[in-house]
Order: C-alpha cells, then sequence, then structure tokens
C-alpha cells in the first residue's frame, strides 16, 4: 500500500454532525462486498447513527470535506470482547494509506475505551488481516472470539451464512483474528500476549 503524505486526511472519532455520511458509507459496504464477491454483514442506518452518536465509530475526511472512510467498534458478550468492523475506504482514496491510519484509529479507541476486552475481527479481505496482523492479530478458531448470538446473527444476510450454518458457526469464509491486550486478567491470572 502506497502511503499519502502525513495531514492529508483528518481521521478522528465520528460526531453526530457526521450522520449525513450514513447512507454513503453503507452504500459504498454494499457495493465493495458485490464487487469482491464476498460476504457482508448488512448494517442498517439506525446501527451506524447509533455508533457515532455512542462514540463508537472513526471517521476520514478529505481537506474539501468529502467522506475518505469509516469504521466502528461494537462490544460482545458483556464486554469480554470488542470487534473492529465495517472498515471501509470511498473508492476515490484508495491505495493512499487510509484504511491502515483508519484501523490504527479504531483499534486506538477500542484499546482506550475497552482496555481489558479481547479485540477481534473477521475478514476475507487479505488487506484487512495483513492490517490486523501489524497490529498483533493472530489468526483463531471461531471458538476464541464471541459466543454472542447477537454478534452471530448479523451474519444472517450474509451471502455465505449458510456455510457458516452447515459448519455449526465453527469455520466459513471468514478468518477470525484475535489481539488480548497484554494485560488481561483471568481468575486471578494474568495473560501475557507475545
Amino acid at each position: 500500500m502506497e502511503e499519502e503524505p502525513e495531514g492529508l486526511f483528518e481521521v478522528r472519532v465520528a460526531e453526530a454532525r457526521d450522520i449525513k455520511y450514513v447512507y454513503p458509507i453503507l452504500e459504498e459496504m454494499e457495493r465493495s462486498a458485490k464487487a469482491r464477491g464476498t460476504g457482508i454483514a448488512r448494517r442498517t442506518p439506525q446501527s451506524l447513527c447509533q455508533k457515532i452518536y455512542d462514540g463508537k465509530a472513526v471517521i476520514a475526511f478529505a481537506p474539501d470535506g468529502d467522506w475518505v472512510g469509516f469504521s466502528y467498534i461494537e462490544t460482545w458478550s458483556n464486554g469480554e470482547f470488542v470487534s473492529n468492523s465495517g472498515l471501509i475506504v470511498n473508492p476515490a482514496y484508495r491505495n493512499k494509506g487510509v484504511a491502515r491510519s483508519i484501523k490504527d484509529s479504531v483499534f486506538a479507541l477500542a484499546r482506550k475505551r475497552y482496555p481489558q476486552a479481547k479485540i477481534f475481527s473477521i475478514t476475507t479481505g487479505a488487506a484487512i488481516m495483513k492490517m490486523n496482523h501489524r497490529l498483533g492479530f493472530e489468526p483463531v478458531v471461531y471458538s476464541a472470539i464471541t459466543r454472542d448470538e447477537k454478534f452471530w446473527d448479523q451474519c444472517k444476510q450474509c451471502v455465505n451464512y449458510s456455510i457458516l450454518e452447515a459448519n455449526r458457526r465453527e469455520k466459513c469464509l471468514c478468518t477470525a483474528m484475535l489481539y488480548v491486550s497484554k494485560e488481561v486478567c483471568y481468575g486471578g491470572s494474568q495473560y501475557i500476549n507475545h
């Protein structure tokens, strides 16, 4: 990936004034999934708006105010897990290092807001897997990430849901990746991430 000069794009936690970008973001998520021929859990406008209102989304802008990219976090299993989700870059700004900046920012947001949570991501995209790996994520079996029914119910709208269900939610086309905080404690003992 080619890096863009520092300061060209503004990447920040999304605010209420950014709600106007929800529909273009959702449309691009849908277009991109179709173009790649991969599945995607569809998001509703209401769910993205709520992420923005709750301070759980990151958005990027060009100097002219055009939206450049977006991603968000969500908690699962009573806060034990946090997912990095919905990373999308406006096609006009791809291959300029934007995705990496957004991924770094959404990861930092997850670590700041939920320092004891295990952070995970599921994806079919090689670029996302590479970014996750650079941040310290490792591929894991699905049983290592949340078992929260609400998380898995999101997959029902994915074109690959039948594969997930046929495999009893143990595997699908997505790769599950997990980052565990170096400070996470389990019943008195501490887990150290290498």
